[in-house]
């Protein structure tokens, strides 16, 4: 049997969920995918300066298992960047004591863990999808992913609408 992937502790969610190269059309973009852990892993050791050991504790995981996610972070970007894909942040083990407390498993204090599909389009339920054209907003439909739809004035692909915390 497999042992169920730990929780990893997070402090804040990204305001913005999806990157693009300028000038090229979503539909003829690939794309690349960070989860929040992921991205969380990045922030404490790359931007906030901490080393490897430290990041780990303060998102409650042991240091080989946050360079791992570091890794495959930082190979997702790069990739992203030299071959011109799009990065999607999304998904992941991970809860937020500290923030709102959500995340897989945080309906039961984080006891609970959905498996994470590396590419799914898991973005949560309810939220807002929005056009960065016009500002038109219509409720997410789960299990539809954001730029799945169109603007109907614009006809330009939707967005997460990001919370502002």
């Amino acid at each position: 049997m497999v042992r169920p992937r730990k929780l990893r502790r997070i402090s804040q969610l990204p305001k913005t969920t999806y990157f693009k190269p300028r000038s090229v059309p979503v539909a003829k973009l690939e794309r690349v995918d960070v989860s929040f852990d992921e991205l969380e892993a990045m922030r404490l050791v790359d931007l906030d300066g901490l080393d490897q050991s430290t990041a780990a504790e303060k998102m409650q995981i042991h240091q080989s298992t946050l360079h791992r996610s570091l890794m495959a972070a930082r190979r997702a970007v790069v990739d992203a960047l030299v071959n011109g894909k799009a990065i999607r942040i999304q998904g992941g083990a991970y809860t937020m004591p500290d923030g709102d407390n959500t995340g897989p498993g945080a309906e039961r204090g984080g006891q609970h863990l959905q498996r994470r599909v590396r590419g799914s389009s898991s973005g949560g339920p309810g939220g807002i999808c929005r056009c960065t054209k016009c500002g038109y907003e219509m409720l997410h439909k789960q299990g539809t992913p954001c730029f799945k739809e169109r603007c109907p004035t614009c006809h330009v692909p939707l967005e997460r609408k990001s919370d502002e915390r």
